[in-house]
């Protein structure tokens, strides 16, 4: 992930939960410009700074690294490790959900 993306990503985060930069800053421990230097992507956190960031925004350093891919990968890992029994069992249950 490069600057530009952890930039949108703290950007997208802070956004959702309706704080402002300085309101992150304050909940983060860090200062206000430091929080607008990394949402335009003029410098890039530490992982200790970064887990500071993700605890004022509520989250782990896992969700904000989080993927769609990475999920929708391990999803078809799991799947494809079912046995014939469980993928009965769990397309019974889908099939209950949309009757």
């Amino acid at each position: 992930m490069d600057k530009n993306e952890v930039a949108n990503r703290i950007k997208t985060f802070r956004e959702a939960r309706k704080l402002t930069q300085n309101a992150l800053a304050y909940q983060a421990g860090v200062s206000p410009t430091y929080i607008y230097q990394l949402e335009k992507g003029e410098k890039s956190p530490t992982v200790e700074y970064l887990d500071h960031i993700c605890w004022g925004l509520g989250i782990t350093l896992e969700e904000f690294f989080y993927t769609k891919e990475k999920s929708d990968n391990q999803a078809v890992d799991k799947l494809s490790n079912l046995t014939a029994e469980q993928r009965r069992l769990l397309n019974d249950f889908l099939n209950s959900l949309f009757c």
